[in-house]
C-alpha cells in the first residue's frame, strides 16, 4: 500500500509533467462559480479523472478539472469544482487538492463557495468576505497521525482568513461599488439543507452564512502554511427565511452575479 507522501508525489509529478510550473495562487471555485477559470490565459486543462489519486466531482455546476495558467498577472491553479464530504469522500480526499497545491509551492489559496445567508441583513446575490469559520461537520481533516513536514500538530486558526488579503479585497469592492458583506461561514456536512431550527442555532452562535464545503479545505490550507482569502456568494436565504430551498436557485443566483464575482477576484488577484 502506498503512503500518503508517495501518492502526493505521484499526483504532483503527473501535474508537473502536464505542464504546470510555478504557482502563486490556488483557486477553489464553488457551485456556479467555475466560469472564472475560463478566463485563465495560456491554459492547461487537466480533467480530474486523468490525475492519479484524484476523485471525480459529482455535483451539478462543477466541471471537474484543473486549469493552470495566468489570471490577472498571477500564475494560478484553479479547481473547477471541488469535492464534498457529503459525496462520501473522506476528509483526506476532500482536502487532497489543497495538499497538492501546497506541494506545488503555491503560497496562497482563494476559496469560494455558494452558501445560504443566515444574517438577516443579507440578500441573495450578495458577496461576502469570510472573516472566520465554524466547523460544524463533526470531524476535522487533521485527525490522525500528523505529517510534521506538512504542518504543525496543533495549527493556530486565530487568523485563518488573511486579514491583509481581506483588506485588499474590501478596498477593491468599495472602488467597484460592490458593497461587500463580511461574516462568519459555518460548515455543515450536507447534503440536506439545514432545518429552520439549525439556522436559528447557527445565528445564535455567530454564523452569518452556512454551507457544505470550505471549512475542511481552509483548515488544511492553514496547516500547510498557505495564506487564505475566502469569498462566499449568498445564493439564497437559509431555511426558515424563505419558502423553500433548492440547488437550481443556487445556480441561478451565481449566474446572475458571476460578472461581479469574477471582477472582484481578478481585481483582487492583480492587487495582491
Amino acid at each position: 500500500m502506498t503512503t500518503f507522501n508517495e501518492r502526493l508525489t505521484e499526483t504532483t509529478t503527473f501535474i508537473k509533467e502536464a505542464g504546470v510550473k510555478e504557482i502563486d495562487f490556488g483557486l477553489i471555485l464553488g457551485s456556479g462559480l467555475g466560469e472564472l477559470a475560463d478566463e485563465i490565459t495560456d491554459a492547461i486543462v487537466i480533467p480530474y479523472g486523468d490525475i492519479p489519486h484524484f476523485p471525480v466531482s459529482t455535483v451539478v455546476g462543477h466541471a471537474g478539472q484543473l486549469v493552470y495558467g495566468e489570471l490577472a498577472g498571477k500564475k494560478v491553479l484553479a479547481m473547477q469544482g471541488r469535492f464534498h464530504f457529503y459525496e462520501g469522500h473522506s476528509m483526506d480526499v476532500v482536502t487532497y487538492p489543497v495538499r497538492v497545491m501546497a506541494a506545488l509551492k503555491a503560497h496562497s489559496l482563494i476559496v469560494t463557495n455558494a452558501c445560504g445567508g443566515v444574517n438577516e441583513s443579507f440578500t441573495p446575490g450578495d458577496l461576502m468576505l469570510i472573516t472566520d469559520q465554524i466547523n460544524f461537520m463533526g470531524t476535522n481533516p487533521l485527525i490522525g497521525k500528523n505529517i510534521d513536514d506538512m504542518g504543525p500538530r496543533f495549527p493556530d486558526m486565530s487568523q485563518a482568513f488573511d486579514p491583509e488579503y481581506r483588506k485588499v479585497a474590501k478596498e477593491i469592492g468599495e472602488k467597484s461599488g460592490l458593497h461587500l458583506k463580511e461574516g462568519v461561514y459555518m460548515g455543515f456536512t450536507g447534503p440536506t439543507y439545514e432545518t429552520p431550527a439549525e439556522i436559528r442555532f447557527a445565528r445564535t452562535i455567530g454564523a452569518d452564512a452556512v454551507g457544505m464545503s470550505t471549512v475542511p479545505e481552509v483548515i488544511v490550507a492553514v496547516h500547510s502554511g498557505l495564506r487564505v482569502l475566502g469569498v462566499s456568494c449568498i445564493t439564497n436565504l437559509a431555511a426558515g427565511m424563505q419558502k423553500e430551498l433548492n440547488h437550481e436557485e443556487v445556480v441561478e443566483t451565481t449566474e446572475r452575479v458571476k460578472q461581479e464575482f469574477k471582477s472582484l477576484i481578478k481585481d483582487t488577484l492583480a492587487a495582491l
